[in-house]
């Protein structure tokens, strides 16, 4: 917790002036209680009318500074609380966006997305109520104690046994509630996990018929958090009726023993009266107290869930070098490469060896999960080999710049991903800086330029989130464009044509191939037809190559693509031949 509350540095003065004028508000409210017993004691005894309408003008006065003096903490505290929460939502941000693929799966997406969202609102909540209460209900507390003594010392008694047994009861709940707020939490991710699982892959469900399933399963869980919740809701529940209690039943000594003290005149019946609201002031303020508890608890459980991802360092080291050995023979060269996903039993991939030419196009194929995602997600570097070398123009990944690397290589993953926009802006992540000429130029080799002519505004024309305005086969176009702006050394296309039909795909490859400093291609497709005239084809089996070389070649020697080639050679004869 202590790592992010240095996000609040930026607000000091913020920071002492809140609960500076709780103080004044709180100190002014202590006096409230001896301003009504003069009036008791010396306006209604004495029925001197202008004295209790002088103490009443009192009254108002104080309660009209206090006011000020409330909202000018709250004001302050408020700023201080949302400029926090704004400045840690950017750094965890920031930091998230550090982070390398092994840890983004470690953590995993719904766990960051609870951070980023309600354990960050939790923790401002806290910060909020802290600089509100954290220092007023104490010195409430034991002002009024300290104000009691003033009035009576006997009397005063009863504040000094009430109030450790309030504390004994309040700190007592505390301890017991904390560490079952951090389950809460947990459970929040994983309720937070399955609903973001079904929502995004709905169609699938209602495909399969399985809503009730998943209904089912959503409540079950649903429900353990829900029991979870109501088991430390009864106890934190507890709080409030065992503190009206205590109090309640010190109210009664309290009263008892003023009418003994009246009775033999050490007291008189203001001073009584005081002493009651003295009481009641220490009734309200831990009560506020208790909430107050409550919220820093779970602030307290969020603020360290929250530092758990922000100490989280990337297992990834930036390098130093912004540019390669432009004079290199190869762009690209694995020398027998080996790598292992975090927590995996085994190898992903294993004694990859390949040297690609500048401007040729490779293919990779091979069954599911033998590994073909994997060995193109090495070349920007988004995992790092556990053995061998990538090389880019003639030098280890490892030794680039992050940023420069990547500068030099266009990447159309598998999922196609556009953002709420235009086209104009989805393009430009491609090349910040990209005229319109260079991006129908990229739309015309993706052949995604007919499409985008039709729409109203062209260019301008509106995405929503994720392209759900848009086919499977304009978004995987547009991501393929997107690529392209930035005329990349390096394209490496992963399985991002399935969407399209046989003719766009041979037209795409075409178009590709005779770009002005055509870029070097990897096709990774589980279709034989997109990658039948690719200078080299890797072909992999459970992460080890099984053939590497031509389309002819690879059919007479290697046994695994002969396997995939024939399997759709009847669906795909017309291709073959282009």
């Amino acid at each position: 917790m202590r790592k992010i509350l240095v996000f609040l540095r930026d607000y000091k003065k913020e920071s002492v002036l809140g609960p500076l004028f709780k103080l004044l508000e709180a100190s002014f409210e202590l006096l409230v209680p001896l301003v009504m017993a003069a009036i008791i004691d010396v306006g209604i005894k004495q029925g001197d009318r202008g004295y209790i309408l002088k103490m009443c003008g009192v009254l108002i006065l104080l309660a009209v500074i206090g006011l000020t003096c409330s909202i000018t903490a709250q004001f302050f505290a408020a700023k201080a609380a949302v400029g926090f929460a704004a400045k840690l939502r950017h750094a965890l941000f920031a930091h998230i966006q550090s982070l390398s693929y092994t840890e983004m799966d470690e953590i995993g997406t719904s766990t960051m997305i609870t951070r980023m969202t309600s354990d960050v609102n939790q923790v401002q909540s806290g910060v909020n109520m802290v600089l509100r209460l954290f220092l007023r209900s104490p010195f409430i507390v034991f002002g009024a104690m300290v104000m009691a003594f003033t009035i009576d010392v006997k009397a005063a008694l009863i504040f000094v046994v009430a109030i450790p047994v309030l504390a004994v009861v309040v700190f007592g709940i505390i301890m017991i509630t904390i560490p079952l707020f951090k389950k809460v939490q947990a459970g929040l991710d994983e309720v937070l996990g399955i609903t973001r699982e079904n929502l995004s892959g709905s169609r699938v469900i209602r495909a399969f018929h399985k809503e009730e399933e998943e209904i089912e399963a959503f409540y079950e869980h649903n429900q353990t958090l829900t029991s979870l919740q109501l088991y430390v809701g009864k106890i934190s529940a507890l709080m409030n009726p065992l503190t009206y209690v205590i109090i309640n039943a010190a109210l009664i000594a309290l009263i008892w023993t003023g009418a003994l003290r009246v009775d033999k005149g050490f007291i008189s019946q203001g001073e009584v009266v005081a002493l009651v609201n003295y009481m009641s002031q220490i009734l309200i303020e831990l009560v506020k107290l208790a909430n107050l508890i409550v919220t820093v608890t779970k602030a307290v459980a969020c603020g360290n869930r929250i530092e758990s991802v922000l100490s989280l360092h990337g297992s990834m080291e930036d390098g130093k070098e912004e540019a390669g050995a432009e004079a290199a023979d190869y762009a690209v060269v694995f020398d027998r490469v080996s790598m292992r996903y975090k927590g995996a039993g085994a190898e992903a991939v294993s004694d990859i060896s390949l040297k690609v030419k500048r401007g040729e196009t490779i293919g990779v194929i091979g069954g599911t999960g033998s590994g073909k995602s994997t060995v193109v997600q090495l070349i920007p570097r988004f995992y790092d080999v556990s053995g061998g070398v990538v090389c880019v123009n003639g030098r280890d990944v490892r030794e680039y710049k992050l940023e420069k690397l990547r500068e030099r290589i266009g990447i159309v993953p598998q999922k196609a991903v556009l953002f709420a926009g235009s086209i104009r802006e989805n393009m430009q992540w491609g090349k910040r800086n990209a005229t319109d000429e260079e991006i129908w130029e990229a739309l015309t080799v993706a052949q995604a330029r007919e499409f985008v002519e039709k729409k109203e505004g062209m260019l301008d024309a509106g995405i929503e989130q994720g392209g759900r305005n848009l086919s499977g086969g304009q978004r995987q176009r547009l991501t393929i464009a997107r690529a392209l702006v930035g005329r990349p050394e390096i394209l490496i296309l992963d399985d991002s044509a399935s969407a399209l039909d046989y003719a766009t795909d041979a037209a795409l490859r075409r178009a590709i191939r005779e770009m002005k400093n055509a870029p070097t291609v990897f096709i990774v497709s589980q279709r034989a037809a997109s990658i039948l005239h690719a200078d080299q084809i890797l072909v992999l089996d459970d992460g080890e190559v099984n053939g590497l070389g031509r389309h002819e070649e690879l059919l007479k020697t290697c046994e695994v693509y002969r396997e995939i080639y024939y399997s759709q050679f009847s669906k795909e004869e017309e291709v073959c031949g282009q």
